[in-house]
């Protein structure tokens, strides 16, 4: 059962570690709690954030008033601070144009994701410089499984007119180990990326200890 957000010692409140110690010690949904503010009646702040955390997440193609709304407790002036928040960092913070040579390049783009208990499937289109076109999550699975299908993850790419993709899932165990069914999807994909003419130029497994391929092409 959660803390209410008032009982928790000061220090430990997301705008007072904020401040201490820089948003980026912040997770997404206490980033989430910082722009809501407060909760409503009957639905605190940390459950809204909860909720809104994986509707943002799955949409792709960007969300609009009237969806946030359908969320318990949400608002037309919290939903505008939320779309406010997302178009203001998407002008200026963007991964599209970032150049991929190897591993490493691609932890940045879903930091983000090394702290969700779920795993997450992402999805990276390149174009023929191995530019960064799009980032996306496929795919929200279990405390251990995401269920991926090849068209689910090139469906996009074909939309992008991407010439390349990587896909990228998190671990929540911690353990970067690429798991039989990681290595099945992985074979999945380079031979759906075969037939499309989009190959699959790497699948990465990330943690918070680090990120390991399943194909061992980038280094």
């Amino acid at each position: 059962m959660e803390t209410p957000l008032r009982d928790l010692p000061l220090a430990e409140r997301p705008r007072e570690r904020l401040a201490a110690r820089g948003p980026a010690c912040l997770s997404d949904e206490e980033l989430l709690m910082i722009l809501l503010g407060s909760g409503t009646r009957g639905h605190s702040v940390q459950q809204m954030a909860a909720e809104l955390l994986p509707l943002l997440d799955t949409h792709h193609e960007g969300i609009n008033c009237t969806e946030l709304c359908t969320l318990a407790g949400m608002g037309a002036a919290k939903a505008a601070i939320i779309l406010a928040a997302l178009e203001f960092a998407r002008r200026r913070i963007r991964p599209e144009g970032v150049k991929i040579r190897r591993a490493d390049d691609i932890l940045p783009l879903v930091q983000h994701l090394v702290d969700r208990t779920q795993e997450h499937f992402v999805c990276i289109s390149l174009n023929g410089a191995h530019e960064v076109i799009k980032v996306r999550i496929i795919t929200i699975g279990l405390a251990n499984s995401a269920q991926v299908h090849p068209r689910e993850v090139f469906c996009g790419a074909m939309r992008d007119r991407a010439c390349a993709v990587i896909a990228a899932h998190n671990h929540p165990s911690g353990d970067l180990t690429p798991s039989n069914e990681d290595l099945l999807v992985t074979k999945q994909l380079c031979e759906a990326g075969r037939v499309l003419g989009i190959p699959l130029l790497d699948h990465l497994v990330f943690s918070k200890r680090g990120m390991r391929s399943c194909m061992g092409n980038l280094s």
